[in-house]
């Protein structure tokens, strides 16, 4: 089914089914696929795996909010207790992150606390939405650069690229929060020279 395969395949994930690997691999065959326009198709897919993600996301995130707190009852305490603190502390960023790593990483339970802590659903959105762009962007790319080998390259390696992805993404975070502090006006002390 192309593009709306992989949208269904990637919003099923987000929701409901999870298919560990399912959305990368089929982003990567569509892609390898497509040998004579490998670039514009790559975007369509890459495009369709973020909007099926980020629905899908949005979907369990809104149903979290009603019932999330049976669903984190399946954690234990102490990994409920980590994403709360990470989710209290560093808000969107830590959403962004999760949504970046492969599995086995447990990126649901971020969303379900998401909704259970009422994270803003409009910041939470865009973070998933920019964390899976990343990501599968970057994997149309290895599908462009390396065709079928790019398949191998992503199994292999893709705990690796989502830690260089994820430490960009923090020194762009850290980065803009300096030049905010930087720029902020200070206030006047009071005396005058």
């Amino acid at each position: 089914m192309g593009p709306l395969g992989l949208f269904a395949i990637a919003f099923l994930d987000s929701v409901a089914i999870p298919m560990p690997g399912g959305v990368d691999v089929t982003l990567l065959l569509l892609t390898v696929s497509h040998q004579t326009a490998r670039t514009s198709w790559m975007l369509l897919y890459a495009a369709m795996a973020v909007l099926g993600s980020t629905a899908g996301c949005v979907v369990l995130y809104l149903i979290s909010r009603r019932a999330g707190q049976r669903a984190l009852n399946r954690f234990s305490e102490k990994k409920k207790k980590r994403v709360a603190d990470l989710l209290d502390r560093y808000d969107v960023l830590s959403v962004l992150v999760a949504s970046l790593m492969p599995p086995p990483f447990p990126f649901k339970l971020f969303v379900v606390s998401a909704g259970v802590f009422r994270l803003s659903l409009l910041r939470f959105t865009i973070a998933i939405a920019v964390g899976r762009a990343v990501r599968y962007l970057l994997e149309g790319f290895l599908a462009v650069r390396f065709g079928d080998e790019a398949i191998t390259i992503v199994q292999r390696y893709s705990t690796p690229i989502s830690l260089a992805a994820v430490g960009l993404i923090i020194i762009v975070f850290v980065g803009r929060t300096l030049v905010r502090r930087v720029r902020r006006p200070q206030p006047a002390s009071g005396i005058e020279s």
